[in-house]
C-alpha cells in the first residue's frame, strides 16, 4: 500500500503505542513452556491433519549470475539462523497434548547442491528440482524450519531455493531475511564480522505478550465488534465447474491478467473523490464480480495484513500477518463511489480491530464445521505494492539475481485475487482451486475483472447496475450471435418438442 494512503497512515499512527503496551522480552524461566502464537497453532493443528501438505510452505527460488560461493553462502544462512530464534524452534506437544515451541541452539545450515551442469536440458531439469523441493514438506519437531538448495546449470549460472515453513515466517520476514542475508553473505566473503542490531525482542516473547494481552476487556473490544460485524454471514456460492468435494485438496493453478496504468490511475483517482484509496477500489471492484457471480449481496472477501503495527516488531522473522474479513453489503444498487464509501467504513474499522488473530476469531464465532471450505470467507483479496513481492530484494555480492516463478499447484482458498502494483498499472493473479473450476471460466472472470475496471474508469458516477463487464467477444455472441437468427422448422411441432 502506498506511503499516503489510509491505511499507511491509520497503521503508522497504531504504531505510536504506549510504553505500558509494548512487548517485551519475556523471562524464559518463569514462563515455563513457551505457548504458540494463535496463527502458529492453528498452523500448527493443520500440520498435524496433513504433514505433507505443501499448502503452508514458504519458497523463494532465485537465478543467480556470477559467482556463488556456497560455503559463504552457508554461513551467511547459519548466521540468521543464530539471529532469530525463531529458525530453530521446535514445535511440539506436551503431556496434555498442549503445542509448545523449544528454542534450540543455532544450527549450522548446510545447502543441498545439485550439479546439471553439462546436462542439455539443465534449465528445465533445474526448474523441476526447484518445484520438487518447493513442495518438500518439514518436520516441525527438529526445529529446522528452514532449507536452501543450489542448482548449478552452468558456470556461475544458478538456481537459489530457499524454503521455510509458513509457521516461522511470512512476507515481511522475506524482506527482512533478504536484506541481513545481503549483508552476511558479502560478510562472509570478505571474512570480516558484521554488526547487526540487537533485535529487542523475540517472536516466542510476542506469543507470550500476545497470549496474555488478549484477555478480559481487550479481548472483549476486539470480539463485540467483530461479533456484530459478521453476524448471520453467510458463504459465498460461486458457480462451479464440479461438485465442491468433502475435503479441499488444496491443488490450484492460476491465470494472469493486466490493467493498464491509465485505468488504474483512474481507480485510484475514483477512490481519492471518496477518501480512500487504490486498495479499496480494487476490492470493490472484486466485490461487485463475486456478487453478480453468486447473486448475492452480502459479500464477505478476507485480505491479509501485516499484523507488525508495533515498532519492536518490525525487525523480527515470525508469522505475524492477520486475515481481516472484508464484508460488504452491496444491495441497492450505489453508484460505485458510494460503495467505496461502504468498503472504506469496513476497513477502516477492520484495521481497528486487528489485533484479534482471526484464528480466535474463528474459535469464538464458531462457524459451522465445513473442511471443504475456509472458515468465514472463501475469497481472499490481496494488493502488493511495487517491489513488496516475496522474491523482491533478494540480491548477493558480485552477481545478477532474478526472481524465478515456480507455480506450486497449491490453492488455499477457493479463490484469490493478487494485484500487484507497477509503473505499467497492475499485474493481477487470479488463483483458483482446480477441484472446483475448470480453467476456462476463471479466464472469463479474469476478462469480467478487466472489463468492469476500464467500465468503472470510463463512468466511475455509474450505479453498479449500469455497469459493464461483459467481454467484447460476449457481447457480440449474446446480443448478435444467438439473436435474430430465424430457420426453418415443423410448424406441427410443439414447443418441449423443439
Amino acid at each position: 500500500m502506498g506511503e499516503n494512503s489510509i491505511e499507511a497512515r491509520l497503521l503508522s499512527r497504531m504504531r505510536r503505542r504506549a510504553d505500558a503496551d509494548r512487548i517485551a522480552r519475556s523471562d524464559r524461566d518463569a514462563t515455563g513452556p513457551l505457548p504458540l502464537s494463535f496463527a502458529q497453532q492453528r498452523l500448527w493443528f493443520l500440520d498435524r491433519l496433513t504433514p505433507e501438505s505443501p499448502d503452508y510452505l514458504v519458497p523463494t527460488a532465485l537465478r543467480i549470475r556470477g559467482p556463488l560461493d556456497v560455503a559463504a553462502l552457508e554461513t551467511a544462512l547459519s548466521g540468521l539462523v543464530a539471529r532469530h530464534e525463531v529458525l530453530r524452534t521446535a514445535f511440539t506437544a506436551g503431556d496434555d497434548g498442549t503445542p509448545r515451541q523449544e528454542i534450540n541452539a543455532p544450527w549450522r545450515v548446510d545447502v543441498s547442491v545439485h550439479d546439471l551442469r553439462g546436462d542439455a536440458d539443465a534449465e528445465v531439469r533445474g526448474l523441476e528440482v526447484l518445484r520438487t523441493e518447493a513442495k518438500r514438506p518439514f518436520d516441525l519437531t527438529t526445529g529446522r524450519p528452514l532449507r536452501a538448495d543450489v542448482v548449478r546449470i552452468a558456470e556461475d549460472d544458478q538456481y537459489l531455493l530457499l524454503t521455510l515453513h509458513h509457521i516461522v515466517s511470512d512476507g515481511w520476514s522475506s524482506g527482512i531475511l533478504a536484506r541481513e542475508l545481503r549483508e552476511l553473505y558479502a560478510a562472509a566473503l570478505a571474512e570480516r564480522e558484521v554488526s547487526l542490531p540487537e533485535l529487542p525482542v523475540q517472536y516466542a516473547d510476542f506469543a507470550v505478550w500476545q497470549r496474555d494481552r488478549l484477555t478480559g476487556p481487550a479481548l472483549e473490544r476486539q470480539l463485540g465488534y467483530w461479533r456484530e460485524r459478521l453476524a448471520r454471514s453467510t458463504p459465498l456460492e460461486l458457480p462451479t465447474d464440479h461438485q465442491r468435494p468433502p475435503h479441499a485438496s488444496g491443488a490450484g493453478e492460476v491465470v494472469t491478467f493486466e490493467v493498464p496504468s491509465e485505468v488504474t490511475e483512474r481507480l485510484r483517482e475514483a477512490a481519492g473523490r471518496q477518501g480512500g484509496s487504490l486498495f479499496m477500489a480494487l476490492l470493490s471492484l472484486f466485490q461487485v464480480v463475486l456478487a453478480r457471480y453468486c447473486r448475492q449481496d452480502d459479500i464477505a472477501v478476507g485480505t491479509p495484513i501485516a499484523g507488525r503495527n508495533r515498532a519492536e516488531i518490525e525487525d523480527v522473522v515470525g508469522f505475524f500477518v492477520n486475515t481481516l474479513v472484508m464484508r460488504t453489503d452491496l444491495s441497492g444498487d450505489p453508484t460505485f463511489g458510494e460503495l467505496i464509501n461502504r468498503v472504506k467504513d469496513t476497513a477502516l474499522g477492520a484495521y481497528d480491530h486487528q489485533d484479534l488473530p482471526f484464528e480466535r476469531l474463528v474459535e469464538e464465532l464458531a462457524p459451522e464445521r465445513d473442511l471443504s471450505r475456509n472458515p468465514l470467507f472463501q475469497s481472499m483479496f490481496v494488493l502488493q505494492a511495487p517491489g513488496s513481492a516475496d522474491s523482491d530484494g533478494w540480491e548477493l555480492a558480485d552477481t545478477a539475481t532474478e526472481p524465478v516463478d515456480i507455480e506450486r499447484g497449491v490453492a488455499k482458498f477457493d479463490l484469490t485475487l493478487t494485484a500487484v502494483e507497477s509503473s505499467d498499472g497492475l499485474r493481477a493473479v487470479l488463483e483458483y482451486r482446480t477441484d472446483l473450476f475448470d480453467r476456462a471460466r476463471i479466464e472469463r472472470m479474469a476478462g469480467h475483472l478487466s472489463t468492469l475496471a476500464a467500465s468503472v474508469a470510463a463512468t466511475p458516477d455509474a450505479h453498479l447496475s449500469e455497469l459493464n463487464m461483459l467481454t467484447v467477444r460476449e457481447r457480440q455472441e449474446i446480443l448478435v450471435d444467438w439473436n435474430g437468427k430465424t430457420g426453418p422448422y415443423p410448424d406441427t411441432a410443439t414447443i418441449h418438442q423443439l
